[in-house]
């Protein structure tokens, strides 16, 4: 489930918990916290007991889709990656077929 760090983290600041009081006050891990606020990623449960103690309802701390939607899909290194790949081949294709037809 995909959940907002930074309202999480806001919420938590204001309070001025730590990450590992916000941990002891839902029941939840140090980790859980951890990868909630860094990853943004954590199950109802987790979400559940992170909404009542930061005093929020779930919809507040929901990512939703067209949020979600502006996170590119694909490392920007990729495209280039492929193309220098490509290019690689065919120029060592052109090297042999030179070399071979000489």
């Amino acid at each position: 489930m995909n959940v907002n760090a930074e309202v999480v983290r806001e919420k938590r600041l204001q309070k001025g918990w730590t990450q590992q009081q916000l941990g002891d006050v839902a029941g939840l891990s140090l980790r859980t916290i951890q990868r909630v606020e860094s990853q943004g990623q954590g199950s109802l449960e987790t979400c559940n007991a992170i909404c009542a103690v930061l005093e929020l309802q779930r919809d507040e701390l929901m990512v939703t889709t067209c949020q979600q939607s502006t996170k590119p899909r694909q490392p920007i290194w990729l495209l280039p990656t492929c193309l220098a790949l490509i290019a690689g081949f065919i120029a060592g294709v052109a090297v042999t077929v030179l070399f071979n037809g000489a």
